[in-house]
């Protein structure tokens, strides 16, 4: 019962997205399951912090990485804030509970020559389905939105008389990014091709489609990014997410400031761009090594 009322909770007040909220369930789920287990029927809502640091206990035994059991414990604190909040608890089992150290790991990007190299130099070819994965790609690179926004824009969404774009992002937070005059011409080929292979003419149809004009969807997309980036490099993640890493590293290269780069990508606060510096940092001193005489 307790469990219901938290995932509307997010789902109503809060407006977390389908897919965070079922990562929410699954996490309370797996530790419902094996507060059953091993404490007799004990129910979660009266769990202390030794049930709790148990778990943690038994994922990491399970090979789960810092991150995951990271997650998992957010997951615990938001349903038990909300529980002792709304008076169903007198105690949050939290409280005592230390979370794991995680490694930072730098985010991984593709090489600005790559994918360069990629746009210009490779064919994609000229039916419906070439232009529009090379059009997915650019929208990627160009505005360094996330797989879920760019599955749900909308033609009404463009802007392309002021060379814009509004992105509905996390919580349903509206940004507006700039498009580039010569993606606007991508764009605008894309959505004549588009209109002439489905006959659709309507402002609220999605603007990127399946090669049957249906609506985009997750796997899709990533198969899409994957095939080509796997033409032009050989890192070992070929993701939509990897191209938003790369438009905000190749940006931060280039000088543009982080507070620029926090808007455009959406991020609620400065830390959560920060860790784009480190990348920056490595190539200052892979260009000190290449050019110090004494390096």
């Amino acid at each position: 019962m307790y469990k219901d009322l938290f995932l509307k909770y997010l789902q109503f007040e809060k407006r977390f997205s389908a897919n965070t909220i079922k990562s929410y369930k699954n996490d309370l789920d797996q530790f419902a399951d094996f507060v059953v287990l091993n404490f007799d029927d004990k129910k979660i809502h009266l769990v202390n912090e030794k049930v709790v640091r148990a778990w943690i206990v038994s994922l990491m035994e399970k090979d789960f990485s810092s991150t995951s059991i990271n997650r998992k414990i957010s997951s615990l604190k938001t349903f038990y804030k909300f529980l002792l909040r709304e008076g169903h608890i007198k105690s949050n089992p939290m409280d005592k509970v230390v979370s794991p150290k995680v490694a930072k790991k730098l985010p991984t990007f593709v090489e600005e020559k790559q994918i360069i190299n990629l746009l210009d130099d490779y064919s994609f070819g000229d039916d419906f389905a070439g232009i529009r994965n090379k059009t997915i790609i650019e929208m990627f690179y160009n505005t360094g939105m996330r797989l879920s926004e760019l599955i749900g824009l909308r033609d009404n969404s463009l802007d392309l008389n002021n060379n814009s774009i509004k992105v509905l992002g996390k919580r349903n937070k509206e940004r507006i990014v700039p498009l580039s005059i010569s993606f606007v011409k991508s764009l605008k080929k894309y959505i004549e091709v588009r209109n002439a292979e489905f006959q659709q003419k309507s402002n609220e149809h999605y603007l990127f489609v399946t090669d049957k004009g249906n609506k985009l969807y997750e796997k899709f997309v990533y198969r899409i990014v994957n095939r080509y980036l796997n033409l032009v490099t050989t890192i070992e993640k070929k993701s939509p997410h990897v191209l938003r890493h790369t438009f905000a590293t190749h940006l931060l290269n280039r000088g543009a400031d982080l507070n620029s780069i926090k808007e455009l990508l959406g991020h609620a606060n400065l830390a959560a761009t920060q860790v784009y510096t480190h990348n920056t940092f490595e190539k200052l001193k892979s260009i000190y090594k290449q050019a110090h005489p004494r390096a």
